[in-house]
């Protein structure tokens, strides 16, 4: 409705984890570094948690398409809410494994053959689970089981869980201290500060094909910080409808009479304060190869973000 007027190829703030829209903050490059070690490594199980909102399911689509051109074979599993039969099936059914059997047993022995095929070829197999805070406890037990699939030294099946910092909480758990003790890297995603608040939304735009000069003035970026708190996914609300809001106006910059509009409609006006959040990546050892994978990630972005290449991994998630 509004791209024309303001000289856009698309919807730059869209809220599907659409992976082209990756903004490479200092975090999400340790995040992306981490996974990728954490994989490339056979680690076993990969820990990613952060708020609703902060990016978890793009930089996971990210990930996957980075596996994807990689010849990795992958399971991604969007839906929490699966009986431990129904986990195997999709695992089963996204690998391409066939198995005519119903039975747990023969579907864990032609599963571990299967791995031990890609171990021996020197591939990877990597199964990622989206909205992990919400999967039952057997789920949960079934993954840690899976872990056990393994050779002398190493894991055959590489595991990464997200979920929200709840997920965390889960874990301290007593009877789930397992499988905690079997995650060996672990990364997050954080809040934006006000700089990256402004970098992202000058990204998004620009990937979008905006280029006649800044869309939104100084001080309605600063109202959308405000309002969205750091949180990516509040960030794309507010600036859509204040697009929205601008073109019906007619006017070619957001002000930040537009943005306060939008957060009073969307009741962000009444919100508490965010804390504060460092947003300085911490430092992980043994990262002998952090700089190469990040130059292979950005590589698989930049390539996703040409006009004549618009496949993205599996949109499903939040």
């Amino acid at each position: 409705m509004y791209q024309k007027f303001f000289g856009l190829r698309e919807s730059p703030f869209k809220v599907n984890p659409d992976p082209r829209y990756l903004f490479l903050t200092p975090g999400i490059q340790e995040a992306l570094a981490s996974l990728a070690y954490g994989i490339r490594g056979r680690r076993g199980i990969i820990l990613l948690t952060g708020e609703v909102g902060t990016g978890k399911t793009t930089l996971l689509n990210m990930v996957l398409d980075w596996l994807r051109q990689n010849r990795a074979a992958t399971a991604f599993i969007f839906n929490p809410h699966l009986t431990t039969s129904e986990l195997f099936e999709c695992l089963m059914g996204d690998l391409g494994i066939s198995c005519e059997s119903h039975s747990k047993s023969e579907i864990l022995m032609r599963l571990n053959r299967w791995l031990l095929d890609r171990y021996s070829n020197g591939q990877t197999a990597v199964l990622i689970v989206d909205e992990a805070q919400s999967l039952s406890d057997q789920v949960l037990e079934e993954i840690r089981f899976l872990t056990n699939l393994e050779t002398s030294t190493e894991k055959l099946l590489q595991v990464v869980l997200s979920g929200q910092p709840e997920l965390e909480e889960r874990l301290r758990q007593p009877h789930l201290r397992q499988l905690r003790q079997r995650i060996t890297v672990r990364c997050r995603t954080n809040l934006l500060s006000l700089e990256e608040t402004q970098g992202y939304i000058a990204e998004r735009l620009r990937i979008a094909g905006a280029s006649n000069g800044p869309i939104f003035s100084p001080d309605a970026v600063e109202s959308i910080y405000r309002h969205a708190k750091g949180i990516p996914r509040v960030i794309n609300v507010l600036c859509e409808h204040a697009l929205i809001n601008a073109f019906a106006d007619q006017q070619k910059t957001v002000t930040p009479a537009q943005v306060e509009g939008v957060a009073h409609e969307f009741e962000l006006d009444n919100a508490g304060s965010a804390a504060p959040v460092s947003t300085e990546p911490e430092n992980l050892e043994n990262l002998l190869s952090v700089e190469k994978v990040l130059r292979d990630l950005s590589t698989v972005l930049e390539r996703m973000r040409q006009p004549a290449s618009f496949a993205v991994g599996s949109g499903k998630g939040s």
